[in-house]
Parts: C-alpha cells; sequence; structure tokens
C-alpha cells in the first residue's frame, strides 16, 4: 500500500497561496488611490504663479524635475483657475516645441506643439466652464485666433518644452521662454 501526502494539508497550502495573491494585488491596485500627488505644490518653489518660469540647465544628478530631457529648455508656469481665465502666449525661435497642460495632480490635461497650434505660436487661453460661460457674454476681440481649453480642474500648470539643436540656438530658446507670458486674461501677469 503507497501512501500519499494528504489531501488536506496540500489544499490548505493552495488556498492560503491563492488568498495571499489576491490580497497582493487588491493592495498594489489600490495604493495610487492612497497616496496623494501633489505636483502643484512642488511646483510652486520655481517661481511666482502666473509667469512662465524658466528652469536651469539639465545637468546629471541636479535635474529641477524628474524626466525632463536635456536637449530641451523648460519653463513652466502654475496657475488657480479661480484667481480668473490664464491666457499664455510665446513665440520660439526653436524647430520643435510643445506644451503639456496639467491638473494639479500632474496629469496631462491638453498638449500641443508648433506643429499643431497652427500658426506655429503659442496662444492659448484656459478656464473653466463657468469662465467660459461668463466670457461667451462679452468675447475680447482675438478669441478666434487663441485655442481655448476648457477644464474642471482649478489647479494646475503648463510646461512649456523648446529644443535646443546646437549651442549657436541656446540664446535665442532661452530668450524665446523668457518673453513667454502666462497672465490673466486682460493681459496683466500676477
Amino acid at each position: 500500500m503507497t501512501r500519499f501526502l494528504p489531501l488536506r494539508p496540500l489544499l490548505y497550502v493552495l488556498a492560503t497561496l491563492l488568498l495571499a495573491g489576491i490580497v497582493h494585488i487588491l493592495v498594489v491596485l489600490t495604493v495610487p488611490g492612497h497616496v496623494r500627488v501633489d505636483a502643484f505644490e512642488k511646483l510652486a518653489r520655481f517661481g511666482p504663479d502666473r509667469t512662465f518660469n524658466v528652469l536651469r540647465d539639465i545637468a546629471p544628478g541636479s535635474e529641477p524635475l524628474p524626466m525632463l530631457d536635456p536637449a530641451m529648455k523648460h519653463a513652466i508656469c502654475r496657475f488657480r483657475l479661480t484667481d480668473g481665465p490664464v491666457h499664455m502666449s510665446a513665440s520660439v525661435d526653436s524647430p520643435f516645441w510643445s506644451l503639456g497642460l496639467f491638473n494639479g495632480a500632474g496629469e496631462v490635461v491638453y498638449s500641443l506643439n508648433n506643429r499643431t497650434s497652427g500658426s506655429g505660436e503659442l496662444a492659448m487661453l484656459v478656464l473653466s466652464p463657468e469662465q467660459l460661460s461668463i466670457l461667451r457674454e462679452n468675447p475680447p476681440e482675438n478669441l478666434d485666433e487663441l485655442i481655448v481649453i476648457e477644464t474642471e480642474e482649478s489647479d494646475g500648470f503648463a510646461l512649456l518644452r523648446a529644443f535646443v539643436p546646437d549651442a549657436a540656438h541656446k540664446s535665442s530658446v532661452d530668450a524665446g521662454l523668457a518673453a513667454a507670458r502666462c497672465a490673466t486674461l486682460s493681459g496683466r501677469s500676477r
């Protein structure tokens, strides 16, 4: 007579492993909801709100923000729509520039680049649905020239990136980013 391992202890081990696997998967899936990422607050260190703040050049080990491309120059504008609509404009002498519009948690809300902007220049208005309703009653003269972005997010930031093809273009790209505007709709910076 051959003895087999008792079946009951083997079933307990398998059930325990299955239960542990399910608990592990549930914990991994729910962790992002419990961790509060607030990119908006972290960006306050770069300068005042409603102004494009040009970031320093990227050097290995001292990046101002994670995952920035060292071949690009970057400028950040932080804003709160509770302070009014935000008008952004820029003309950057670069073969490629892009703008990413993010909510306060750092999630992309909208993006465009010099090829998709229409004119090759940045002309954007960011506002809430309520602000858009008011704007429709009394639109600015240049509304047809603006890319209008309506968002429910009250806190956000824009990251303007411009490619620097070589050292000779660095000063013109820097000048374009320094001249970029991020202001209230009336045109005055905060």
